[in-house]
């Protein structure tokens, strides 16, 4: 029976095991030239016969099996300490906001006005913030009377602007007519227009400011009278030319919109008030003689309000010019008790000399 014999080819040139390791030695498993590295791990392959589990992201991974995990485990901790920053960020700056706010109830200066115009005031749940272009005329306890000028560069129309103003102009004087040293706030609104009257916004996040004329826009004047019921706060708007209450009105009225109210806000007077509302009842149909009325009544409120407007400054001023008579009667009653106790020292001063001769 014939033997079989298991013949081995060799490849001419093909390198023997030890050949190839010592060939190798210097290359690590990811195919790279890192003699130490390859050392360590030709030392852990002799040992165990296997690799052990690495991370893809060091380079140490080349199969690639780990990486989603790794992956998502870093996306998460980089989204939290993303929502961790701005929430603190936000817990902070709301803090140092609250703390440097101008308390215009409690102190009325110059100082203090012109930080509150700069870093806005507490209004409602927030803040207001003023624009960023304003002077302040005025800011003293002793007169009771606080007066500035700002310019809106924000705006687009009448509207915005009337809107922005009326919301900046109520937190601005109710902060400060609460300073009981404080009983009037006069706030100024001027804007920027092109050649054709058309509104100026500041750009590129408002750091292009427009380059327009600046021209006043409309002033809120905010009085603060004491009764006996309590305080009582009047507004009234002034300084709004024909042009500006003819596109405001333009812009909040519609045939549906009781015009006589729209123009006794805006500050129309009586015979345009009369006239519109003629005009509005001529388009909607309504009966001429209710229109009249409706301008009637528009014109009797306007002349009570003038009229108590008048009353509660008469008696204001007669309160002042009280307190300020009697502060002066106790000062000369005080000069006068002064007068009197000097004068009996010095007779009993007089009289003991006497008795002493």
């Amino acid at each position: 029976m014939a033997k079989s014999v298991e013949v081995t080819r060799t490849t001419r040139g093909a390198l023997s095991g030890d050949e190839a390791e010592s060939l190798f030695a210097e290359v690590d498993e990811t195919g790279h030239p890192n003699k130490e590295r390859a050392k360590k791990q030709h030392s852990r392959r002799a040992e165990k016969g296997a690799s052990v589990d690495v991370d893809p992201l060091a380079g140490e991974d080349p199969s690639g099996a780990d990486t989603d995990r790794v992956i998502t485990r870093t996306a998460v901790i980089f989204v939290s300490l993303f929502l961790a920053i701005v929430v603190l960020a936000q817990v902070g700056w709301g803090y140092v906001r609250r703390v440097t706010t101008a308390t215009l109830a409690e102190d009325a200066s110059m100082r203090s006005l012109v930080s509150a115009l700069g870093m806005g005031v507490e209004w409602g749940g927030g803040f207001t913030q003023f624009p960023s272009e304003f002077t302040v005329q005025e800011a003293d306890e002793n007169t009771h009377r606080i007066e500035v000028t700002v310019t809106d560069s924000d705006s687009s129309s009448e509207l915005e602007a009337f809107a922005t103003a009326q919301v900046q102009a109520s937190a601005l004087s109710v902060n400060a007519l609460l300073n009981p040293n404080i009983d009037t706030v006069v706030y100024h609104v001027k804007v920027r227009r092109d050649d054709e009257g058309r509104f100026q916004k500041s750009t590129f996040f408002g750091f292009l400011r427009p380059t327009g004329a600046t021209t006043p826009f409309m002033t809120f004047v905010w009085t603060k009278t004491t009764a006996e019921d309590g305080v009582v706060f009047d507004c009234s708007i002034t300084g709004v030319d024909s042009m500006t209450q003819e596109r405001l009105h333009d812009a909040i009225t519609s045939k549906s919109t009781p015009a006589t109210i729209i123009n006794y806000v805006i500050g129309d007077s009586a015979e345009e008030v009369a006239q519109n509302v003629l005009d509005a009842a001529t388009d909607d149909e309504l009966m001429s003689t209710d229109a009249a009325a409706m301008a009637e009544a528009a014109e009797q409120a306007r002349r009570e309000r003038e009229q108590a407007e008048a009353e509660a400054a008469e008696q204001a001023k007669r309160e002042r010019e009280a307190a300020e008579a009697e502060a002066a009667e106790k000062a000369e009653q005080t000069a006068a008790s002064e007068d009197a106790g000097q004068e009996s020292d010095d007779a009993g001063a007089e009289q003991g000399q006497t008795s002493a001769d």
